[in-house]
């Protein structure tokens, strides 16, 4: 029985030829068996359109869960198909197709994926009759599958423009990455939490003191919630709209394991308070940090300057929409359906908590509902504290053979070697972390967004736990996804172990206007909850203040 094994009893076996690396900035911590079983197939088939649209030399990156932690390894094209792709990669450039996957995404995959959302939320899974309910719980699980896969699809939108940008510039001016990521800050609204419904509530709550006082009450958070969402007039519709879109959303994560918004009605609340006492901060001073670098480029070099920079602000906003409308939204959906299952069949004497189902993969769960009686409530509970107490500490980062060395990009190409480089500076801004040596009380990470901040550490290992944050903590935690911009509102720093300039994190405290620093690879391990911190995101570093 998995669930009662101990760590150091795993076997950790080799899943393919090749090199394999635990995905630590996704998913730092053991997966559902849900999710082991619903990821890899869409994820592989979005990857695969992605590299083939762009002309990368990538056909795919597999997935392998081994004991629930997740392994990734690249898989080259096939030799024959290189020209394919030298001649593709060509023609992305010459024609700045990425500007073909942002028509594609504003006019036709985004709206089409909030319609479904907005559909699937409609219905009360509680409500349903048992086979109505495995139908309900399946149309969730294929709406997830399209959703995994099409995050994927759009990767390169925003990550080719952007990695085109920082390889010219940095050649041109000598300038690090980290003073240039700097310059497409605003350019992703959502990732600051910013949404038409949330303006909305902003303006409605300004005219209507009474529900303000409502919503400064202290009474019961949910209470607060459904008093303010019934609400007569435009304070009801407003609150009921800004919920609709954010309410079933995951706060962090990808996996069903996490929490909707919903599920954290105090985290939401005292977010929404934080949100209505003043809008996140503009980008103002962007224009003179522009004007800046663009003096340190050959004047020969400034109007491609120009022009690489708008390409990558005008596709930068897909790097988060793609996960918070798609299968963040998805995936929070799902949860939703699978623990009102859990609901029923706790009740029954099927499961002994209606968490414990996330840990059951989709045949399990239907099979269950339809009265069969394996996986037993006592696997399930094994599975869920298997998971709930293990970390990526208990696993090895790596298995199988040494990383190969990428192909020597001088002789690709230009077309080719421009992508693969371009691509290549992204990942490594996206997964990679500080190798700087630390010291008694200073904790050294990527400077990832600029300011200093000072406050009292708030280490979280997940949703679960992010009712603790109040207003003003400093996050420590192993890294975050794009969801947790609705809770950004909160927070005075962020501190991570994992991920680089341009991991969720970074991206979301630059645009929010908070100081961040990522990829300490120890924060979780070295920063006690509660201690007094200074976070400086100019320099990277963490300081231990008491």
């Amino acid at each position: 029985m998995r669930g009662a094994e101990a760590a150091s009893q795993l076997r950790f076996e080799v899943p393919g030829p090749g090199s394999w690396e635990m995905d630590l900035v996704h998913f730092p911590r053991p997966v559902t068996r849900y999710w082991e079983t619903t990821h890899p197939e869409p994820f592989r088939r979005g990857f695969r359109e992605f590299t083939r649209f762009y002309g990368m030399l990538i056909d795919s990156l597999a997935y392998r869960y081994i004991n629930g932690f997740c392994y990734s390894s690249l898989v080259p094209v096939e030799d024959s198909e290189a020209p394919e792709r030298f001649q593709r990669a060509e023609e992305v450039f010459q024609g700045k197709l990425w500007r073909e996957q942002l028509r594609e995404w504003d006019e036709t995959f985004k709206p089409a994926s909030i319609r479904a959302h907005r559909e699937l939320q409609s219905v009360d899974p509680g409500s349903l009759s048992g086979p109505d309910l495995v139908a309900y719980l399946t149309r969730c699980r294929d709406h997830h599958v399209e959703m995994i896969y099409q995050h994927m699809r759009f990767t390169g939108a925003p990550s080719v423009p952007t990695g085109d940008f920082l390889a010219h510039v940095g050649d041109w001016t000598g300038m690090a990455a980290g003073e240039l990521v700097g310059l497409l800050r605003g350019a992703a609204p959502v990732s600051a939490g910013a949404s038409v419904e949330l303006e909305r509530l902003r303006t409605a709550m300004a005219e209507d003191p009474s529900a303000r006082r409502l919503l400064e009450s202290g009474e019961e958070p949910g209470g607060v919630l459904e008093a303010l969402r019934t609400l007569p007039g435009e304070v009801g519709r407003a609150v009921s709209a800004y919920l609709d879109l954010v309410g079933y959303r995951l706060v962090d994560g990808f996996d069903i394991s996490g929490r909707y918004a919903l599920e954290l009605p105090d985290a939401l609340l005292r977010a929404i308070r934080a949100s209505l006492e003043g809008h996140a901060p503009e980008a103002s001073d962007r224009e003179d940090q522009v004007a800046d670098v663009r003096a340190k480029v050959p004047e020969a070099h400034r109007d491609q300057f120009d022009e690489l920079l708008e390409e990558a602000r005008l596709t930068y906003k897909i790097r988060d929409e793609r996960g918070v409308f798609s299968d963040i939204w998805a995936s929070g959906i799902m949860r939703r359906a699978v623990v009102a299952c859990g609901r029923r069949l706790a009740s029954e004497g099927s499961a002994h908590d209606a968490e414990h189902l996330v840990d059951a993969d989709l045949d399990e769960m239907c099979s269950l509902l339809s009265g069969a009686t394996e996986p037993s409530a006592d696997e399930l509970a094994a599975r869920f504290e298997f998971r709930t107490s293990h970390s990526a500490k208990d696993a090895p980062q790596h298995l199988g053979e040494p990383p190969s060395s990428p192909p020597d990009p001088s002789q690709l190409p230009p077309g080719a070697r421009r992508m693969m480089r371009a691509m290549g500076i992204v990942m490594g801004e996206m997964f990679g972390t500080s190798d700087a040596k630390h010291e008694t009380n200073l904790v050294r990470g990527v400077g990832a967004s600029a300011g200093v901040y000072e406050g009292p550490a708030r280490r979280v290992t997940g949703a679960s736990e992010f009712d603790r944050i109040v207003k003003g903590d400093v996050l420590v935690t192993e890294s975050t996804s794009e969801a947790f911009n609705i809770l950004l509102p909160l927070l005075g720093a962020i501190v991570t172990d994992r991920g680089g300039l341009l991991s969720h994190a970074a991206i979301v405290a630059r645009e929010y206007g908070i100081p961040s620093v990522v990829g300490t690879r120890e924060a979780t391990s070295l920063l006690v909850d509660g201690a007094r911190l200074r976070v400086d995101g100019n320099k990277g570093e963490v300081t231990v203040l008491g």
